[in-house]
C-alpha cells in the first residue's frame, strides 16, 4: 500500500483515492505534490518507489474527462522520481494516476485528485484578446500559442492562446527577458539583461525547457563570451548558440573632428557552444569603413544597430540593420557579404518595395524574404514579403500589407505567417499584436500590459505533450 501522501507548501488540496486497481501500490511508498518552482501552471509530483522503476503520470481535468488525459514525460529508472505536469488551468479540478514501468510491465495506481490554485494577482489581466468573428480565424491559429516576454525585472516569459489566456510562464529575478526564441528542441532560449541595460541588450544567455528546468545559463565574462549581446538569440544546433554582439572598434577620428582613440560601436555575429566557447565570429567592420560615413560622429555610439538575425534556406545568415535601412545576406562560412537589400543596396528593387527600417527578417513558408517595416519615413508600419533573384540581383514584391496608422510602431516589432493569408504582427510600442489578412483587414487583436519586443507563433504540434488545446 502507499505509505505516505504529502501535500507540498500551502497547496489547498487533498489527495483522495477515487479508485483502486493496481498491483504496483506495493512499490509506491511516497507521493509529494505541489507547484514546480512556485509556478501555479506547473504541478510537481515527487514519487518514491521501493523498486527501481520508471514512473509517469496520466492526468486530466474533471471537466474534460479521462478521454482527454495527458501524459507527463517518463522518469529515469530509479527510486526517486520528479514529475512535472504542464497544461494546467488555474482553479480547476484534476485527476491523476501514476504509472510504473518495470521490465516493460506497466502498472497503474489509484486515481487521485487535486485542485489547481488561482494565478497570483500580478499575473492576472495581463492580456486581453479581441475577436469579433472567431469563425474567420485559421484553425491552426486557434489551436496554437504565442510566445512573448517582459523585458524589465523581474523578467517573465509568457505563452498565451488566442483567447488571451496565460497558458505558461517562467520568471527570472534581477534580469528581464530582453529577447526570447522558441527552438526546434522545444526549448526557450533568451537574452537576459538588467534594467539599466538598453532595450534589447543583455549579458546573459538562458535556455529552459517547457517544464521550466534550466538547460544552459552562461554570463558575460565566461570563456569567450566577452561582448554585450543584443536583439537576437537562435540555435544552429543543440550545442551551438548564435547571437548578435556589440562589436567595438577603436579608430583615429581626428580627420573628421573626433578623438585620436575614438570608439565606434558596430555589430557582429557570434556562434558559441553552451559553455561560451567561441566557434565562429563575424564583424560589420569586415565589410564597412566607418570613415565613409559622413554622420559618423553622430552615429558612432550605435553605428549600424543590427536588430534581427536568421538563417536563409541555404544556411547563410540574414541580418537586418535599423540605422542604415538594409538587410544583408552574409556567408556563414567565409563571412563575405553576398548582397545588401534596401537603401543604397546592391539588390534592384521596384519603388513599391522600398522600406525604411526592417525587423524580424526571415524566410517565410513560401520562400519569400519577409519582415516587419517600422515605416518611419511614412509614419505607417507595414509587412513586406519579397521574392529574391540572387543571381539577377533583383527583388520582386510578393505582398505588402499596410497596417492601420493608429498602430504605427516606430521601433521593434515582428511579422510571421500563420497560413497562406494570415499574418501575426507585433506592434511593440503600441502594446498590441494583431492577426491580419493580406488585404490588411484585422481579424484579431491582443492587448498586453507589457510592450513585447516580438511575438512568435508556435503551432500546437510543436508544443506537445506539454501544452494542448
Amino acid at each position: 500500500m502507499i505509505k505516505k501522501l504529502i501535500v507540498k507548501g500551502s497547496f489547498i488540496l487533498a489527495l483522495l483515492a477515487l479508485a483502486s486497481c493496481s498491483k504496483n501500490q506495493a512499490r509506491i511508498t511516497n507521493i509529494n505534490i505541489g507547484t514546480h518552482s512556485n509556478n501555479e501552471l506547473k504541478i510537481q509530483i515527487d514519487v518514491t518507489t521501493s523498486d527501481n522503476v520508471q514512473v509517469y503520470a496520466e492526468y486530466w481535468s474533471e471537466k474534460k474527462g479521462i478521454k482527454n488525459k495527458i501524459s507527463s514525460p517518463i522518469s529515469k529508472t530509479g527510486l526517486s522520481h520528479s514529475l512535472v505536469l504542464c497544461n494546467i488551468t488555474p482553479e480547476t479540478n484534476y485527476n491523476f494516476q501514476l504509472i510504473t514501468i518495470q521490465d516493460k510491465q506497466k502498472d497503474s495506481s489509484k486515481v487521485y485528485n487535486f485542485k489547481s490554485r488561482s494565478l497570483p494577482e500580478w499575473l492576472q489581466k495581463q492580456f486581453k484578446a479581441n475577436c469579433p468573428k472567431p469563425e474567420l480565424l485559421p484553425e491552426n491559429f486557434k489551436k496554437g500559442f504565442m510566445l512573448l516576454a517582459k523585458r524589465e525585472t523581474p523578467g517573465v516569459a509568457y505563452i498565451v492562446d488566442y483567447k488571451g489566456n496565460l497558458r505558461w510562464y517562467h520568471t527570472v529575478e534581477g534580469t528581464g527577458f530582453k529577447v526570447t526564441h522558441f527552438t526546434k528542441d522545444q526549448t526557450i532560449i533568451s537574452i537576459l539583461g538588467k534594467n539599466d541595460e538598453p532595450t534589447s541588450y543583455g549579458s546573459e544567455i538562458l535556455e529552459i525547457n517547457l517544464q521550466g528546468d534550466t538547460l544552459t545559463h552562461i554570463k558575460k565574462g565566461q570563456a569567450d563570451f566577452k561582448q554585450t549581446i543584443h536583439h537576437e538569440i537562435i540555435k544552429k544546433s543543440t550545442n551551438e548558440i548564435v547571437t548578435i554582439t556589440v562589436d567595438q572598434k577603436i579608430m583615429d577620428l581626428t580627420s573628421i573632428g573626433g578623438k585620436k582613440n575614438d570608439t565606434i560601436n558596430g555589430d557582429g555575429i557570434l556562434i558559441m557552444d553552451k559553455k561560451g566557447k567561441q566557434l565562429w565570429k563575424w564583424s560589420v567592420f569586415d565589410d564597412l569603413d566607418p570613415l565613409k560615413d559622413k554622420s559618423l560622429l553622430k552615429t558612432k555610439k550605435d553605428w549600424t544597430h543590427a536588430n534581427s538575425l536568421n538563417y536563409d534556406k541555404d544556411g547563410n545568415f540574414l541580418i537586418s540593420f535599423y540605422n542604415n535601412g538594409q538587410i544583408w545576406k552574409v556567408d556563414s562560412k567565409t563571412g563575405k557579404v553576398i548582397w545588401k537589400l534596401g537603401k543604397d543596396g546592391n539588390i534592384k528593387m521596384a519603388a513599391e518595395s522600398n522600406f525604411s527600417q526592417a525587423h524580424a527578417a526571415h524566410i517565410n513558408q513560401d520562400g519569400s524574404l519577409m519582415f516587419f517595416d517600422n515605416g518611419v519615413d511614412k509614419k505607417q508600419s507595414s509587412v513586406f514579403a519579397l521574392k529574391l533573384d540572387e543571381e539577377g540581383k533583383t527583388a520582386k514584391l510578393d505582398f505588402h500589407i499596410n497596417l492601420p496608422k493608429d498602430i504605427y510602431n516606430d521601433r521593434m516589432g515582428s511579422a510571421y505567417m500563420i497560413d497562406k493569408d494570415a499574418i501575426l504582427v507585433c506592434c511593440s510600442k503600441r502594446h498590441i499584436t494583431v492577426l491580419t489578412n493580406k488585404k490588411g483587414v484585422l481579424l484579431w487583436a491582443l492587448e498586453s500590459e507589457i510592450p513585447p519586443y516580438r511575438v512568435q507563433f508556435i503551432p500546437e504540434e510543436k508544443m506537445k505533450p506539454f501544452l494542448l488545446n
